[in-house]
């Protein structure tokens, strides 16, 4: 952030008499309520420090580490003395006082705008650390920041004169928090994106390497026809022979050369009819596999598009998300199932007719059960125990049901119930009673 527009935030927020709330929302995000409840977030990553203002942003979790508890204590219904920009430096200082009938403790919130070494700094007044967001010890900077040492001053430097002024302080906030979201969300489409094309190459590679079922069946009927040539033949044939030609059923010349090895003509004919037999059956599970890979492959396209017509962050991160590390026995994961997770919960959905039944089959009676309306579609479940999940993900759900199915983009509707209401006929077909219905769009 440029030092004139912390100046003139600073400027701006000097306005407020008191702090209501300031918490966590995020690893890198404090957020505070001043006394006229407008709310400011200041996100303090490294190398790309900020400070904007949103309508609402959602708390990823419940932070308790010393320094937010500290934080809280120290900072939660203070009054504002002052808020300043310290000289030569992109350092934001407020200096607060949480008097009680007991006693005045006078506090410094100092945010540290300063690139790598980035940093929020709780301060009593003699400026003794009593908390940081980041420690860093002697040994990795001349400026240690460790609770109970006094804190150094960063040296000043002579910043560019930028003429640059904010007009409209909540504006600019609020602009600056589209803008930097917009080059991420572009950023993390971009990395996503080439994990599914990277995918896509891979099966197209192994879809194309496989034999025609055709083909396949030619080869196993010609060495069927050869090894019945063979046998019919076995009276002019000796030993050890590599080649015979002879009348076929059409009274036509027919050179037929044997494998090596063979000892005699009935040992070749058996390893004729014994190849065509391998090859009959590579000609079906061949279907088997491309149609299977088929399914992959529409899947990933499906979700391809997902992820470049998305416009939240929040969505985009469910989409191929990083997977944690654990050390443990690996569970068997079913190929024709994708799972997602939202706000707590499991959701599945089927990648093809056999992942639709794999799922039928699975899902517990209280789970959420979703279908296009009249239409077919993908299956999706949503692990559910007893209470009815909320809007957002029943919402999600049936987007997923919707961007993942066959259909042109418009908007659709989506039926959903307890696995308990949906009755199995033949394959993923099923009867269903006692739904309701959600209106989503695929773009």
């Amino acid at each position: 952030m440029k030092r004139t527009h912390l100046v003139q935030v600073a400027k701006y927020l000097s306005q407020y008499r008191k702090i209501n709330i300031i918490e966590r929302v995020e690893d890198t995000i404090i957020k505070i309520i001043f006394d006229k409840d407008e709310a400011y977030y200041f996100d303090m990553k490294r190398g790309d420090a900020y400070i904007f203002q949103k309508q609402s942003y959602k708390k990823v979790r419940n932070y308790n580490a010393p320094f937010d508890v500290v934080l809280k204590k120290r900072f939660i219904n203070a009054k504002i003395e002052n808020i300043e920009v310290m000289d030569g430096n992109r350092i934001l200082r407020m200096y607060v006082n949480s008097s009680s009938q007991y006693k005045s403790q006078k506090s410094i919130l100092q945010f540290e705008f300063t690139g790598r070494n980035t940093n929020i700094i709780i301060l009593d007044e003699d400026e003794i650390i009593l908390e940081a967001y980041r420690h860093i010890d002697s040994h990795t900077s001349y400026r240690e920041v460790k609770v109970g040492v006094k804190l150094l001053p960063l040296p000043p430097r002579d910043f560019p004169l930028e003429n640059d002024p904010i007009f409209d302080l909540s504006k600019f906030l609020k602009q600056e928090y589209i803008r930097r979201e917009k080059v991420k969300l572009d950023a993390l489409k971009k990395s996503k994106e080439q994990i599914v094309l990277k995918r896509l190459k891979k099966l197209h590679k192994i879809y194309d390497t496989l034999e025609d079922e055709e083909v396949l069946m030619q080869k196993s009927e010609a060495l069927i026809y050869d090894g019945n040539l063979l046998l019919s033949h076995l009276h002019l044939m000796k030993n050890y022979q590599k080649e015979i030609t002879v009348e076929d059923y059409e009274g036509k010349e027919r050179t037929i050369r044997l494998p090596e090895k063979m000892r005699t003509p009935a040992e070749a004919a058996n390893n004729f009819f014994k190849r065509a037999k391998k090859l009959k059956q590579k000609a079906k599970f061949t279907y088997i596999e491309k149609e299977n890979l088929l399914s992959k492959i529409n899947f990933l396209e499906n979700l391809k598009l997902a992820i470049s017509t998305t416009n939240s962050i929040d969505e985009l991160s469910l989409y191929l998300p990083k997977q944690p590390k654990i050390h443990k026995k690996r569970v068997k994961v079913d190929a024709n199932i994708e799972t997602f997770f939202i706000e707590g919960y499991k959701i599945r959905l089927g990648k093809n007719e056999k992942g639709n039944i794999s799922l039928l089959k699975s899902a517990k009676m209280s789970d959420i059960w979703m279908h296009l309306k009249d239409m077919p579609s993908t299956h999706v479940i949503i692990t559910n125990e007893k209470k009815l999940p909320p809007f957002s993900v029943l919402e999600f759900g049936a987007k997923l049901c919707v961007q993942f199915s066959a259909v042109a983009s418009g908007a659709y509707l989506v039926d959903f119930t307890q696995r308990r209401n949906v009755k199995m006929r033949d394959g993923a077909n099923v009867n269903y009673v006692n739904y309701d219905t959600i209106k989503v769009s695929k773009e």
